[in-house]
């Protein structure tokens, strides 16, 4: 079958690892299931893979790709959770969990095998390029506000690097669930794209906001620290699920943490039951993700670039 896939690891130049080519396909095993592919969507976490992060030289070949949506044996249009051994499910009792493309082969296939467990419905209301945004940057920005933030309708958040998956995913959510959302970037556009999604205002990266927040939403590291730190009420909360600029910054501003009594929430993903929860969420509210760009998989090393790159709002989808 058709898969984008590691062949190699490049701390440096991760696209030099990238191959599209024939692989095999899924064999039947017990407790799993083979989906055939309709939707895939890409995530930093793809960049990684390719880097080595999360990803053993003793794994490659590995398909990428965490998130999809497509049908099952029996024809049924489905969603995939992609955190295998959270449940026990079709793994080992002491399996550690991992994300697909860890442990396991990916989504960027024509077909992929998950435990049956992992299978969601796919609601109707969702096409299958809009499902496949949800299993991973969808679900940990759901889990960010609604989970860890624990933000309520009527509070404020600011959502840093307004652009990526998660951050689009963060306005979104936000403005629907009825919360006062500021976002952030250094590019004019997506500044305005952010606006048009719901933000309440959009502001420049580390400019002042014209109040504190009750939540941020941290995916940037190191470039946005202390912007967030000093962006937060006295009691607020830092939700961070992410660094992409790098995992330490030159002012922690601890002082300000024990002061003002800030808490901060390291976040990953998020469960079965809640992805659940956001598929509905989506369904009846008229929620739709937000998506850059669709690519048909042979096509995929150009989504990969502009996901590097940086240039995208919101996801890269690859269509079969």
């Amino acid at each position: 079958m058709f898969a984008a896939y590691a062949a190699r690891i490049d701390r440096d130049q991760p696209l030099t690892g990238l191959e599209l080519g024939d692989r095999p396909a899924p064999e039947p095993r017990p407790g799993w299931s083979t989906v055939n592919v309709k939707a895939a969507s890409l995530n930093h976490h793809d960049l990684w893979s390719l880097r080595g992060v999360g990803l053993d030289e003793d794994k490659l070949p590995m398909i990428l790709g965490c998130d999809a949506a497509g049908t099952d044996e029996d024809g049924n249009d489905v969603v995939l959770h992609s955190v295998v051994g959270q449940s026990g499910h079709g793994v080992g009792p002491n399996e550690r969990r991992s994300i697909l493309t860890e442990k396991y082969q990916g989504t960027f296939a024509e077909q992929v095998a998950v435990p049956t467990w992992n299978v969601l419905p796919k609601p109707k209301e969702l096409s299958f390029a809009e499902a496949a945004c949800l299993p991973t940057a969808w679900l940990t920005a759901y889990r960010m506000l609604f989970t860890n933030a624990g933000v309520r309708p009527g509070d404020s958040v600011l959502v840093q690097g307004a652009g990526g998956g998660v951050a689009t995913a963060a306005i979104v959510l936000g403005k629907a669930a009825g919360l006062k959302v500021f976002a952030t970037s250094r590019d004019e556009t997506k500044r305005r794209r952010a606006l048009e999604l719901g933000a309440l205002e959009a502001v420049p990266s580390g400019a002042r906001l014209p109040q504190r927040v009750d939540a941020v939403i941290e995916t940037v590291g190191a470039a946005t620290w202390s912007h967030s730190i000093k962006s937060l009420r006295p009691g607020g909360t830092l939700v961070i699920s992410g660094a992409t600029s790098g995992d330490r910054p030159s002012h922690a501003e601890l002082t300000r943490v024990y002061f003002l009594e800030l808490k901060i929430v390291g976040s990953t993903m998020g469960s079965k039951d809640e992805l659940e929860d956001l598929l509905s969420f989506c369904a009846t509210a008229g929620v739709r993700p937000v998506i850059d760009e669709e690519l048909p998989l042979d096509r995929a090393r150009e989504g990969f670039e502009r996901l590097e790159a940086g240039g995208q709002f919101g996801k890269i989808v690859l269509t079969l």
